[in-house]
This record gives C-alpha cells, structure tokens and sequence, in this order.
C-alpha cells in the first residue's frame, strides 16, 4: 500500500511510464489504483517514429502488470518522507 500512497500523492503532475514493451509514454498522472493501474491525460510518446499509431492518443489507461519504470522529476520525491513510511510498514506486524 506504501506504492499506492505515494503514487496518489502525485495526481495531477507529469510522470513518464516506461513499458516492459520498451514504449515510454510521458503524461499527466489523472488515477492509480491499488494494482497500480495508471491513467495518464495529455500523453506523448518517447519515440514518434516507432510507435505513430500513438499520435494520435491523448489518454491511456496502463495496466501495472506492464509497467518497467516511472520516471519522477526530483522535486515530487520527499525522500526523508518516504523512508520513514517504508521504515514505519516495515516494523508493522504481519
């Protein structure tokens, strides 16, 4: 659940999602869900002459299961914040 926090954190800001089919797709993050399903608005694809039929999207649904990175622009990221939640459900019982 730490993943799906932090991700719901940062609604609203671009994101850049790079698929296990090496397609990397830039947006704004609109929903995350608890599998990590991502919906991206306002999308661009990485590399316009490998995938063209993307041109022409402008938001997209991403399935967790698909997703190799997501790529964060430093200053969405508390760090300090972070490693104390992952420390904190780290400790808690199972």
């Amino acid at each position: 659940m730490l993943f799906y926090s932090f991700f719901n954190t940062l609604i609203g800001h671009s994101v850049t999602v790079e698929l296990k089919n090496d397609l990397t797709i830039t947006g704004k993050l609109v929903s995350v869900d608890q599998f990590l399903n991502i919906k991206l608005n306002d999308i661009s694809v990485l590399d316009h002459q490998k995938y063209p039929h993307m041109d022409s999207v402008k938001s997209c649904f991403i399935r967790g299961s698909v997703v190799r990175y997501v790529s964060l622009s430093k200053d969405l990221v508390d760090t300090a914040l972070l490693q104390d939640a992952t420390r904190r459900e780290a400790q808690q019982p199972k």
